[in-house]
């Protein structure tokens, strides 16, 4: 059965993803001081503005301006209403809600008397997911993978001044056909790349396809009836902030798997690990990929839900596609043998009281090898069960 599936992604300088990036480098600099932070960071961006807001507990002292104009500097927004020297902050910082702070701080179990990794409740009530499959190298899908890459590469090509007329935003999308479960062609593309205004449509369009598609896309995947749409609507000189407002957390698909798997619909940028919308998301793609890796299923989607101030998940979903080498219940209970879901013993496991958020912020939270989450150390004990 012939089957088609679009993934996007976007640039760096997509005014959502400044947002994000600038959310996560003021959660790395707390977390760079304070490790035990809490703090749940976000940004909008709209024109030549920029306002900073959310809870912040915490002995670190972070100038947040400081932080964002760095990071607007550094994205390329050095012109315009919104550059790095020229746009107005302004900043809405207070401390994190002590009705909340209540159920992290000591979980419903650790009150009761509880074990070590009982300490932290989870920070908030919500449904997390995770996913991994035999697609990519990267056991990802292929859709959102290369939709990454074109991404990268518009960012790469720009600041290294190859293309010297693209400017910081864009973004990227690819269809891919697929012949059942297996991936056979990219069916379409789509790259919408801000540039200056001297820059014609042709060279555009020329130039993406050469040093974008070419370089990115293997050649056995494109072909004579592959589709491409390069600034379908004839002009992109207005870009950033000032084209479209911008918000930390709103490219949550683009963020996770491309639409592929369910999303739970909270947002990870500028949340330090407590808040299991990301520490959670993050262990259950670890999750998943372990058992993709080990050979227990060749596509997996893994769900665990959170009472908030409570420790302990409240569900724990497997679904393998069919694709299982053991029924989805039986996985389910592997999982909860093998992995232990409270937050205190996720940020153990994953190492997630560091620094390491900002590099996040970008093409994607899944299928880079830097990240903890990506690890497959758990392969062997997963083995066992075949």
């Amino acid at each position: 059965m012939r089957r088609f599936f679009t993934s996007e992604s976007v640039t760096e300088g997509h005014p959502d993803k400044v947002c994000d990036r600038i959310s996560d480098t003021i959660l790395d600099e707390i977390l760079r001081q304070d490790p035990y932070a809490r703090a749940a960071v976000e940004c909008c961006a709209a024109y030549n503005t920029l306002m900073i807001a959310g809870e912040v507990t915490s002995t670190a002292r972070v100038d947040y301006e400081a932080v964002a104009r760095n990071v607007i500097k550094d994205i390329g927004y050095y012109a315009g209403d919104f550059a790095y020297d020229k746009c107005r902050i302004v900043t809405l910082v207070h401390a994190q809600s002590p009705d909340i702070a209540l159920g992290v701080d000591s979980s419903l179990e650790n009150r009761a008397g509880g074990e070590k990794s009982d300490i932290l409740g989870a920070g908030d009530q919500g449904m997390m997911f995770g996913y991994a499959c035999r697609e990519t190298e990267e056991l990802m899908p292929l859709p959102i993978v290369l939709a990454h890459k074109l991404s990268k590469r518009l960012a790469d090509l720009r600041k290294n001044q190859t293309v010297d007329y693209l400017r910081p935003d864009g973004k990227t999308q690819v269809t891919v056909e697929y012949d059942g479960k297996t991936p056979v062609r990219v069916d379409t593309v789509v790259i919408s790349a801000q540039h200056n205004t001297k820059v014609t449509h042709e060279q555009i369009e020329r130039d993406m396809k050469e040093l974008v598609v070419n370089a990115v896309i293997p050649a056995e995947l494109l072909d004579e009836n592959t589709k491409y749409f390069i600034n379908p609507t004839g002009r992109f000189e207005i870009g950033g902030p000032e084209g479209d407002t911008g918000l930390t957390g709103r490219k949550i698909v683009v963020d996770t798997y491309g639409g592929r798997c369910a999303h739970g619909g909270g947002a990870f940028s500028g949340k330090d690990p407590t808040k299991v919308d990301r520490s959670a998301a993050y262990m259950a793609r670890y999750i998943c990929k372990n058992l993709v890796a080990a050979g227990l299923a060749d596509e997996v989607e893994l769900q665990i839900a959170y009472a908030i101030g409570v420790a302990n998940p409240v569900s724990v979903f497997v679904n393998s596609f069919g694709t299982g080498r053991l029924p989805d219940d039986k996985l389910a209970e592997i999982v909860k043998t093998l992995f232990d879901l409270r937050p205190f013993a996720i940020i153990e496991t994953l190492d997630l009281r560091r620094p390491v958020y900002a590099e996040t912020a970008s093409y994607g939270h899944f299928g880079r090898e830097q990240f903890s989450w990506e690890r497959t150390d758990r392969v062997e004990d997963l083995k066992k069960w075949l």
